[in-house]
C-alpha cells in the first residue's frame, strides 16, 4: 500500500491493485506542484469525494470527464453530477459500504459543512463525510473535514482502523491539539498522517503538537507526492 499526500486535504492510494483519488484538488492548490497533474493521476481508478468545497473538489469534474474516472461520494451530489455532467458516479451514504474491486469504503460521518457556489449564493452539495478504507490488511481512517466527534468512538469499535488520515489545520476544522485528542480518546491508532495544514498561512503549519501529544503513535507528516509505504 503507497499513502501520497497531494497537498491540502487530497491523496492518492495505491492499494489493492486499485488507485484511489481523495479530495484530488491540484489546480489552484498552492501545496502542489504545477505540471505534475498526470503523475498524480496516472492509473487513477477512483475519485473518493469527501463533501463540496472548492478546496476538495476543485478540478474533479474535468479530470473525471478527460480520464473517464467514476467518483464516488454522497448520493445527492453523485445524482445530480451523473445526471446534469454526464459523469460515471456511485452514489451513497453515511452508514454504506461500497467494494471498489476489493477495496472495502464505508461512508461515516463528519460534522462540518458542504455547499457550492450559485447565482443565487451557496447551494447545499449533501452532506460532508468521512471514509474507511479497508484493503490489505490496513483499514484508514479517512476523517474528511470535521471537528472531533463523539460518533468517534462507533467508528473504532465497527472498523478498528489503524491508520488515520486526519485533518488537523484549525480554522476551519479541528487543529493539532483536537485531533490529538480524537486519536487519544476514540482510537488506537499506529500511524497518523495530519492533512488540511500548511496549505495557508491561516492554517497550523506544523505537526509537532500532534506528535507530541502522541509519543505511542507515528506521527507521519507527509511531502507532496512523495509515497509513504505501508
Amino acid at each position: 500500500m503507497k499513502i501520497i499526500w497531494l497537498g491540502h486535504s487530497g491523496f492518492r492510494i495505491e492499494t489493492g491493485g486499485q488507485v484511489l483519488l481523495i479530495d484530488p484538488w491540484m489546480d489552484g492548490n498552492p501545496m502542489f506542484p504545477e505540471g505534475r497533474e498526470a503523475e498524480a493521476t496516472e492509473g487513477a481508478t477512483h475519485i473518493l469525494l469527501s463533501h463540496g468545497h472548492f478546496d476538495h473538489v476543485g478540478g474533479v469534474l474535468e479530470l473525471a470527464k478527460s480520464k473517464n474516472i467514476p467518483v464516488i461520494g454522497q448520493f445527492d451530489l453523485m445524482n445530480h453530477w451523473a445526471e446534469k455532467e454526464g459523469i460515471e458516479t456511485v452514489g451513497f451514504n453515511k452508514g454504506g459500504t461500497v467494494d471498489l474491486n476489493g477495496v472495502k469504503v464505508t461512508m461515516v460521518h463528519a460534522t462540518h459543512s458542504s455547499t457550492m457556489p450559485s447565482e443565487d449564493g451557496p447551494r447545499t452539495a449533501g452532506s460532508e463525510a468521512g471514509y474507511m478504507i479497508a484493503s490489505e490488511g490496513h483499514t484508514i481512517y479517512f476523517s474528511g473535514d470535521t471537528d472531533v466527534m463523539a460518533d468517534m468512538a462507533v467508528f473504532h469499535d465497527l472498523h478498528e482502523p489503524d491508520i488515520g488520515i486526519l485533518c488537523a489545520g484549525g480554522h476551519f476544522t479541528m487543529d493539532m491539539r483536537r485531533a490529538a485528542y480524537a486519536a487519544k480518546k476514540f482510537f488506537r491508532f499506529e500511524k497518523i498522517i495530519p492533512c488540511h495544514y500548511r496549505t495557508f498561512p491561516l492554517l497550523e503549519q506544523s505537526a509537532e503538537a500532534l506528535a507530541k501529544e502522541l509519543p505511542d503513535v507515528q506521527v507521519i507528516e507527509p511531502e507532496v507526492l512523495s509515497p509513504i509505504e505501508i
